[in-house]
């Protein structure tokens, strides 16, 4: 499968998924987000595909939400609301696929990019990678299942500080923290991920696929979805989300009124 946004290869049982937004840093528009929902769903429907690898074109995994893109969206609260919901949907996807997803981050995780990464069962990721729950500095909430996952993964204090201030890890430190399974030298990651992945599609996939719906259910996301979608419409239209996207297009430092 290959499309504008997302290109689709195989190697054997390994479906690779690969956003493919690189002049934007595969920031997720409806595109990006519809394509990504139909790879998925081919990849789970094809009999030969045994595990997924899912990374980005370019210099980044995925910089999360498209600012430009959403920016328009906020004049239509139903739309905007819609396309939280769909995005939310992708995570909720990728966990409930009786297929493991490895995330193969291969530059900036950042905002949604970090929380897609999270919702893979998998993280492998460059050396030189940052990682930023990024939501605060535009004045919006952590999406994509973010407040599900990330407390889930560091515990509530230590989520709390990575989404209330925004500031960004290193991959190390992503590693210490449980974010991340595998820290792998830039020029090696295709390679060690590769085989990774070949190895979980040799495994036991009834096994595998039971553990992981096991695992990931034993919260209740759609609540969290459903309050990230109301919350995340809420932010949108406020003073301080306009703010934060013009200081960042103005490369300066916000300041919010909570307004």
């Amino acid at each position: 499968m290959s499309n504008k946004t997302v290109v689709v290869s195989h190697r054997g049982p390994v479906a690779t998924i690969t956003l493919s937004r690189p002049a934007v840093f595969n920031a997720l528009d409806r595109a990006l987000v519809d394509d990504l929902t139909a790879a998925l769903g081919a990849a789970v429907a094809d009999q030969t595909v045994r595990s997924i690898i899912l990374t980005g074109a370019g210099k980044a995994f995925c910089a999360g939400g498209d600012l430009t893109y959403l920016t328009a969206l906020t004049v239509d609260p139903i739309a905007f609301r819609r396309f939280i919901e769909d995005v939310g949907k992708v995570a909720a996807l990728i966990m409930s696929l009786e297929k493991p997803v490895i995330a193969m981050v291969n530059g900036v995780a950042a905002g949604a990019g970090f929380n897609l990464a999270l919702a893979c069962d998998i993280v492998f990721a460059a050396r030189s990678v940052r990682f930023v729950q990024s939501f605060a500095k535009v004045g919006l909430v952590s999406d994509m299942g973010g407040m599900y996952l990330l407390p889930r993964l560091v515990g509530t204090h230590k989520a709390k500080e990575l989404m209330f201030t925004a500031d960004s890890i290193d991959a190390a430190t992503a590693h210490g923290l449980g974010l991340v399974n595998h820290v792998v030298d830039d020029d090696d990651l295709p390679d060690a991920t590769a085989a990774f992945a070949s190895r979980l599609a040799d495994g036991p996939p009834v096994a595998i696929s039971c553990m992981k719906r096991v695992i990931d259910r034993s919260l209740d996301l759609a609540t969290v979805l459903a309050a990230e979608a109301d919350l995340q419409t809420i932010c949108a239209a406020t003073a301080d989300h306009a703010e934060g996207v013009a200081a960042f297009r103005e490369k300066r430092k916000p300041i919010f009124t909570g307004k």
